[in-house]
């Protein structure tokens, strides 16, 4: 789904709520239009430089958080020209960005005392895990588990593995057959990072079975009606805004992913109006549910550490970032968050992951966040 580590070391070595109505523009020299009173010459220019190369009807909507105040920007590509557009409030889906979202359902779950990082997930299961180590809900939060990116079984043995909509038929029954049977983990848990869909994934279904519940239930009780994040769901049928549509790397229309019992690895849509309102809610650090989810738990290497969900990276100008992206069939995602001064970026596109570009979203971030200073 998302290729974190490959992005995250190319873009290192290589290196509320204002609205966009009515903006007065001018066309800079690069080519894109550029707000008097948004972005500034130095955004506009990195915009533009990180989107030139995508297709015709390629849309980005970002969010520039600083000191905890807000400009949204959005943009499309039309007849090889970049112009504003006002899209904070359109959907996208926001692919492996989902997996913070669960990680924060585990910390509501440990704050209100339900069970411990440390518990074994076996206890709260009703099926054994043919599995030798036991596996605690921390990591699985943070890719420690041992797990493989996918199940054995996500590939049908007839229909083969669709790309396009891959995670669609694999259900509980799937899921459970997997783990009782054919589980074979890379690694002793809680000794390397190995990034896992699977992980994020069981942790989504095993929070909903634990408080017997669904998945988009609980994202909406525990998380987007508590931070009044009312255009986002995990289930594409409830979507009340509109939504963008996906492009595959040909700048065609593709289809959209739908989750079954894996959701809790990237089934969310959302705004970048929505992200902001939980971007905001990250900088309280009363806020203990959100605190614990950006505590380091696990060191990657001298320049990442791990929280529950959330990347921690040591950034070159001596801040620290809590980071994730995502990536569908497509659509393009990429979120990161100084907490210590307030600043941010948000980043929503229908970008397809498997376009050769699509690691420009990531990059423009990165580029972006240092404009904040």
């Amino acid at each position: 789904m998302e290729k974190q580590l490959k992005i995250y070391l190319t873009v290192l070595i290589g290196l509320l709520l204002s609205s966009c109505s009515g903006l007065k523009t001018t066309i800079a020299e690069n080519g894109i239009e550029v707000s008097n009173n948004g972005i500034n010459k130095k955004q506009s220019e990195l915009i533009f430089d990180n989107t030139k190369s995508f297709p015709n009807n390629t849309q980005l909507s970002l969010a520039l958080i600083k000191n905890g105040e807000i400009e949204f920007i959005g943009i499309e590509k039309t007849n090889d020209t970049i112009k504003l557009i006002e899209n904070h409030k359109n959907v996208f889906e926001i692919g492996s960005i989902t997996k913070v979202f669960t990680a924060t359902l585990l910390s509501n779950f440990v704050n209100d005392q339900k069970l411990k990082l440390d518990d074994n997930i076996q206890d709260y299961l009703d099926f054994k895990i043919n599995a030798e180590n036991d596996i605690t809900f921390k990591e699985l939060a943070n890719h420690t588990s041992g797990l493989p990116r996918v199940p054995s079984n996500l590939i049908n043995q007839i229909t083969g593995f669709d790309e396009n909509n891959p995670f669609k038929h694999y259900n509980k029954e799937k899921l459970k057959d997997y783990l009782t049977k054919d589980v074979e983990l890379n690694q002793e848990p809680g000794i390397k990072y190995e990034y896992s869909n699977l992980g994020s994934g069981i942790l989504g279904f095993e929070l909903a079975s634990i408080s017997k519940s669904s998945y988009e239930s609980l994202l909406q009780e525990k998380i987007f009606t508590k931070y009044k994040m009312e255009s986002s769901t995990s289930k594409r049928k409830n979507i009340q805004s509109e939504l963008v549509k996906g492009l595959n790397p040909n700048g065609k229309t593709t289809p959209n992913w739908d989750f079954d019992v894996l959701a809790g690895a990237g089934a969310i849509l959302s705004t970048v109006e929505d992200l902001s309102k939980f971007a905001l809610a990250q900088f309280d650090k009363e806020n203990n549910e959100l605190t614990l989810t950006q505590k380091p738990t696990f060191r990657v290497d001298d320049n990442m550490q791990i929280g529950l969900g959330w990347h921690i990276l040591n950034m070159e100008n001596g801040r620290e970032l809590i980071w994730h992206n995502g990536g569908t069939a497509g659509y393009t995602s990429s979120m990161g968050l100084d907490i210590e001064n307030k600043n941010g970026i948000i980043i929503l596109s229908n970008v397809s992951a498997y376009s050769e570009k699509m690691g420009n979203i990531d990059q423009l971030l990165f580029e972006l966040i240092e404009t904040l200073d």
